[in-house]
């Protein structure tokens, strides 16, 4: 039995470091520069801890960082088909994809993010399922797990009593307008994943209107009416958080993190080193944060900088959960996926969300 599996070693690096993602040499670089550091493989591993041995398992990979020092590292059993260079490039992916078809894999796992997926839907198609590893700064395709453990269940759940199929969306987003804060997303096309409705993430939803705007504005009002003199408040990506931006008289970097205290903005599209210096400086501190609409997160997507290591430092007591009750609706629970397991099982449980003034609902956090 054959799984392909392809990891883009260089996926998810821009995150922690405030770039929203690493497509293109250059932006790769620079996240190296500013000491980003790879989590791809990281990911991948913790995947394949979890997956169970199954008989006859073999996996087929590319050279390096792109799988095969993972599956050494763990004693799997598995063929290079692709020799790959020390920084590979999306054709690899794809050459690697090529190889996987003609030996007819009946599954390819993939760690990356959403221009991973779309290097891997040129070749593949809706020809054989594809599941991902979230490991990605912008996940907004419906390919991905919503854990690398998750992944391992589908995986394994697939291969010896079979899920369902369902066609999955793959998004186009434009990295160089997402940097500057706007999102442009379309469609780029579908592939077959592997289907459990509580392990796979759905598509990211989108809320606009002005009944929407008026309960954005509701959340804010109370927020700033609550804030406290000498605490340094971090603020999440995401509309919700530029309302209360906006009502307190501050620039919001709508796609990023920024540090605000006693109305002062002392960080804009702040990394999480720049957090980590803030808090020792400032240890009073809250995070706010705002779910994927639909997905659910509210970490580990888009929000890299606000890291295991802030959260811990500021106090799970002190993250702050804000959401439209129209998002709200349609969100069936949120999700962490921090990357720490013990910090992501803290989380989990109900927590209040500020949806209006003075309002809150109680809502699972999975």
């Amino acid at each position: 039995m054959l799984i392909g599996l392809v990891i883009n070693p260089v996926a998810g690096m821009g995150g922690s470091v405030g770039l929203k993602g690493t497509d293109g040499k250059e932006v790769f670089e620079e996240a190296r520069r500013r000491g980003a550091r790879p989590l791809a493989e990281q990911r991948m591993r913790e995947m394949l801890v979890h997956l169970p041995r199954i008989e006859g398992l073999r996996f087929l990979t590319a050279s390096g960082g792109m799988g095969e020092g993972t599956l050494i590292s763990l004693t799997l059993a598995h063929e290079v088909v692709h020799r790959a260079p020390d920084e590979p490039t999306s054709q690899d992916t794809k050459t690697s994809c090529e190889a996987f078809m003609r030996m007819e894999v009946r599954l390819i796992a993939f760690a990356g993010g959403d221009g991973t997926a779309r290097d891997i839907m040129d070749v593949v198609g809706e020809r054989v399922p594809v599941i991902g590893v979230p490991s990605g700064v912008k996940m907004h395709s419906a390919v991905f797990a919503n854990t690398p453990r998750d992944a391992a269940s589908i995986v394994a759940k697939y291969l010896t009593y079979g899920l369902p199929l369902r066609k999955s969306e793959v998004m186009d987003i434009d990295e160089e307008a997402f940097r500057a804060g706007h999102l442009s997303a379309r469609l780029y096309g579908f592939v077959l994943t592997p289907y459990e409705r509580s392990l796979v993430q759905p598509i990211k939803g989108d809320y606009e209107g002005a009944d929407v705007e008026e309960e954005k504005g509701n959340i804010a009002a109370y927020v700033v009416d609550e804030l406290k003199p000498g605490v340094l408040y971090i603020l999440g990506p995401g509309t919700t958080l530029e309302a209360v931006a906006v009502r307190l008289g501050v620039e919001k970097t709508l796609l990023g993190v920024d540090a605000v205290m006693d109305g002062e903005v002392l960080v804009k599209d702040a990394s999480e080193s720049d957090l980590l210096r803030l808090l020792e400086r400032h240890p009073s501190a809250k995070i706010f944060v705002t779910p994927i609409g639909a997905q659910g997160f509210i970490l580990g997507r888009g929000n890299q900088q606000i890291s295991a290591r802030v959260v811990r430092k500021v106090g799970i007591e002190n993250l702050v959960v804000l959401a439209a009750p129209t998002k709200l609706k349609e969100t069936r629970v949120l999700r962490v996926d921090t990357g720490d397991e013990d910090l992501d099982r803290r989380l989990k449980g109900f927590r209040n969300v500020v949806v209006g003034y003075r309002l809150g609902s109680m809502v699972r956090v999975d």
